[in-house]
Parts: structure tokens; C-alpha cells; sequence
């Protein structure tokens, strides 16, 4: 019988360096009574304040509620490129869009790069903005042809590409797309500076918010948990991960979590742009301004699914890829980050369904969060203020038809993954036998009274019980020791250890439990 995984201790401070070294944020309040409004924004992170600000520079009235803090989930623990360089996206693109469809993606892309650098100096923030240029790399000679047709199809596509074989990281590489003019901030410090000036234009943003009903008609009604009700025009949904099921999007989005460290090192060895590959469960390397001669070296991978487990060791060859490559890093943060990758590559940006009149949805941003969050602020503002349609409005539209042969793969194989978990995680046999088995620190699914509970002992050797079942679509949970969090396999919900969400799409805390001691 298999026992929880044991605590683990990454190396450094277990917090992400954005949310660390913002500066000092006062709170927004929570909505405490019923509002109105043109459009209501559900989501504080990039995507939400970004098209939140495009809305307030267009005359419209706006409100942004906030389950949380602003800029404190996904945004707050991303690795913060900027950039129109999303791996090997564009030859892909080339093939299942063809070669106008490539081109609007990077151009679309590649005016959020540019977005950002403007809306930086109209507020007036300092947040570390540097132009950088990015590079999808390979070590392999044999994975060579991928980045040279990369290099070709985003070059035919419109950015400044070129096929290189030489880069300024420590180490060799085959061969590497490399793109110009790309960008890198610090994620926080730019959104905390856009929610202000959101209220000073009298925009209204709330925290400690959450939204659990949408009536769609002409007014929307948006409902939050505490019962107030927002009536708005128009609603947008950009909660990184839909928390509304109708339109069936977690059809088309597959969670995964990846790893990040940061670590001083000495300014010589900045490798002098943004690296990523997906070799080793990918790499992705950039630094950022740390100090008198030293640079911040961020590095993230090892991706995986949610509750998929093994953290600890995961985060410990991450450390050791690190260290053999930049031997003077010394580390100081480790975090975690979540994204979504919608079955067929692009982000899914547009009305949230096909009968939606007056909602719209932002979401599947596949990692490029950054760029696609501003990408999506200003394509939503376009259609909420009928200013124009863009030329690439149905590149992104979630409604899109064309799209459902070439998501065929990706769609089916998410969906055997769900199922497994959903079915195969019922037939297994429980993690551990009884809650005697379960270590301080440490949780476990224990059935007990014919159900299977999520049981977590704290250090102290009290537990707490919640059910095992996720509150969105009935997955098991699964425990991770290295961040003490709950989290589904299924559609990546998370959960601290009493059972209040972290992380939708679930809305709803796990339901608490009682086990005793055996």
C-alpha cells in the first residue's frame, strides 16, 4: 500500500518574488451591498485588469470583483515574459490555420508586447520593463528541423525571427528560434498601478469578492457568495480558468502546474534574453534586475498535472539543472504557477458561448498569459464597445467551428484523462488504510463510513477532514505535501487543508468531514 508523500523543502523562501517584493498594496474592500454598472469584470488578474483599464479608457463604467487579492493568483506567480515567441507555436499554426492565421496571431501578440510598454508610461509605473529578445531552444541535434521551421513560419508571420545556433545561456545548444524586441516586467507592480489608476478614473474594484451566479439577459446579474448582485450590460469572465460551466469549456482546457525557482546571481552571467524549451519537462530561463552587480535568475518547469504528485522531487531536479548550469546561483524563492492549455493551442477569447449576447470569456492561455491577458483586455473591449470588430476576432473565438477536427486529438485525450481520474481514482484502493498511517504534515484519502475523505494531520498531530470529492465536477482530490494544498487532477481546482478554495473552477470549499483516530 502506497503511503502520502513526506514533506519536502524546496530550496528558499516558499513565496512567489512578485508577490514578495510589490510594493506595499492598500486592500480594496469586498462588496458588501448591490451595485450597477456597464460591464462587470469577474477576475483581478492580468486579463481582468487589463480589459478592465481598455474598458475605463473607453468611456464605459466598470467594476472588477476579486475572489482574492488583485493581482495575487495566476498573475502573481507567473514567470512574467512578455512575449509573441510561444515555443513552437507558429508552425503549428501555419498547418491548422494557414498562413494568414499564423500572421494574425503573431501580430496580435506581438501589439500586447507593445501594449504593455505603452500603458507602463501612460501610468507612470516602474516595474522593471526591460526589452529582451526570447528564444525556443533544443540541445538535441535531432529536434533541430522543429526550431528551424519555427524560426521560418514566425519570420513569414511577421516578427523579427531568426534560426540561430548560438544564445548567451551557459551551455550549448543545437539550435534556437530567436525573436527581437520582446519584453519582461515585474507582474504585480505593473497590475497594482493599473488598479489604481482604475479608481482614480472611478472604476470600482473589489477583493475578497467571489462570484457564484451569472443570469445572462439585457441586464446580466452577477450574484457573489455573500448574496449582493451587480447588474451590468456586459460581463466578462476571466477567472484564468471559466468558474461558469454552460458553455463546457473545461471540455476544451487542460490544467497543468509548473515549478519555479529564483536565485541571485552575479550580472556577468545574465544569459541576456528569455529562453524556453520543452525538452526536460521544459526549461524556461529569463532574469530580471536584482541589486548592485547581480541579476535575478528565474527559473520554471517540470510541468505536471495538478495532484499529480512527486513535488518535492520535481522541485529538487529543477534545483539541480539550475545549479549545474549557473553554479553561483544562490536561491531565494520557490513557487508553483497554473495554467490552462485549450485543446488546440490558442486561447479561447470572445463571447463565452454560442447563444451569449452580452458575456465573454478570456481564458486557455497556454503559459503566455502576459501577452494573451492584454491581448484578450483590448479584443474584449473592441467587441463590448462595438468599436470595430479586429481581423482577429474569430482566430480566438471560443464558439469557433472550423476548430473542432483539429482539436480532435487534444480533446480526446484530455477527456481519457479526466475519465481515468474520474472512474479509476473510485476503484482504487484508498492511499492509506486508516488515519493512524498519516505523518504530521502529511494528507491522504482514508475511506471511512463508506466514503473516501481527504485527511490532513497537522504538525501538531490534530487532523481535519474534508470530502475527497472536488466541488466542480466530483473528481477526487489529490494531496500535494510541498504546498499542503488539495488539488484535482481532473479540471486543477485547488484546496487548502480545511477545504476553502484556492483556485477554481470550483466555487464551493470541500465539505468538512469528521474521522477519529484508530
Amino acid at each position: 500500500m502506497s503511503r502520502p508523500e513526506g514533506p519536502t523543502a524546496p530550496p528558499g523562501q516558499p513565496e512567489s518574488y512578485w508577490m514578495a517584493t510589490a510594493p506595499p498594496a492598500e486592500p480594496y474592500p469586498p462588496l458588501t451591498t448591490d451595485i450597477e454598472v456597464e460591464v462587470v469584470v469577474i477576475g483581478g488578474g492580468i486579463a481582468g485588469l487589463s480589459t478592465a483599464w481598455e474598458l475605463i479608457d473607453a468611456g464605459r463604467s466598470v467594476a472588477v470583483l476579486e475572489a482574492d487579492r488583485l493581482a495575487a493568483g495566476v498573475t502573481g506567480y507567473t514567470t512574467a515574459k512578455v512575449s509573441a515567441l510561444h515555443t513552437l507555436v507558429y508552425d503549428r499554426l501555419r498547418r491548422t490555420r494557414g498562413a494568414e492565421g499564423a500572421r494574425l496571431f503573431a501580430r496580435s501578440q506581438q501589439e500586447a508586447v507593445e501594449r504593455v510598454v505603452a500603458v507602463a508610461s501612460a501610468v507612470g509605473v516602474d516595474c522593471d520593463l526591460e526589452r529582451r529578445p526570447a528564444f525556443t531552444y533544443v540541445t538535441d541535434p535531432g529536434a533541430c528541423e522543429s526550431v528551424r521551421a519555427e524560426a521560418e513560419a514566425a519570420r513569414e508571420a511577421g516578427l523579427a525571427a531568426s534560426y540561430v545556433e548560438e544564445t548567451g545561456l551557459p551551455f550549448a545548444v543545437a539550435g534556437a528560434v530567436r525573436v527581437e524586441d520582446q519584453a519582461q516586467f515585474h507582474p504585480r507592480t505593473y497590475l497594482l498601478a493599473l488598479a489604481e489608476d482604475l479608481r482614480e478614473r472611478g472604476g470600482r474594484l473589489y477583493e475578497h469578492t467571489r462570484v457564484t451566479g451569472l443570469a445572462e439577459g439585457a441586464p446580466c446579474r452577477v450574484t457573489t457568495e455573500n448574496g449582493c448582485v451587480v447588474t451590468a450590460g456586459d460581463v466578462v469572465v476571466a477567472t484564468h480558468y471559466p468558474v461558469f460551466d454552460r458553455a463546457l469549456l473545461f471540455t476544451r482546457l487542460s490544467p497543468r502546474r509548473e515549478l519555479v525557482l529564483a536565485a541571485a546571481i552575479p550580472a556577468r552571467d545574465d544569459p541576456g534574453g528569455m529562453y524556453i524549451t520543452r525538452e526536460d519537462r521544459t526549461r524556461s530561463v529569463r532574469t530580471a534586475p536584482h541589486g548592485p552587480e547581480q541579476r535575478l535568475l528565474i527559473v520554471t518547469g517540470e510541468s505536471f498535472t495538478p495532484g499529480a504528485g512527486d513535488v518535492g522531487r520535481r522541485y529538487a531536479a529543477l534545483a539541480d539543472w539550475t545549479r549545474e548550469r549557473f553554479p553561483a546561483a544562490r536561491m531565494l524563492y520557490h513557487w508553483a504557477a497554473q495554467d490552462n492549455d485549450s485543446t488546440d493551442t490558442v486561447p479561447l477569447v470572445g463571447p463565452f458561448h454560442p447563444g451569449a449576447r452580452h458575456t465573454y470569456v478570456a481564458t486557455g492561455f497556454g503559459g503566455w498569459g502576459m501577452s494573451g491577458g492584454v491581448m484578450a483586455g483590448r479584443l474584449l473591449t473592441d467587441l463590448i464597445c462595438d468599436r470595430g470588430i479586429p481581423s482577429w476576432a474569430d482566430l480566438y473565438d471560443p464558439r469557433r467551428l472550423r476548430s473542432t477536427v483539429r482539436e480532435a486529438p487534444g480533446f480526446l485525450k484530455h477527456q481519457a484523462v479526466v475519465g481515468r481520474h474520474f472512474l479509476g481514482d473510485r476503484l482504487r484502493p484508498t492511499h492509506v488504510g486508516s488515519v493512524a498511517e498519516i505523518a504530521p504534515g502529511t494528507g491522504a484519502l482514508v475511506r471511512t463510513g463508506g466514503e473516501k475523505c481527504a485527511v490532513y494531520r497537522h504538525d501538531d498531530g490534530t487532523l481535519r477532514a474534508v470530502s475527497a470529492r472536488c466541488t466542480h465536477l466530483g473528481c477526487l482530490v489529490a494531496f500535494n505535501a510541498t504546498e499542503r494544498t488539495w488539488e484535482c487532477p481532473c479540471h486543477g481546482s485547488r484546496f487548502d487543508t480545511d477545504g476553502a478554495v484556492l483556485q477554481g473552477p470550483a466555487i464551493r470549499p470541500l465539505d468538512g468531514r469528521t474521522v477519529e483516530e484508530e
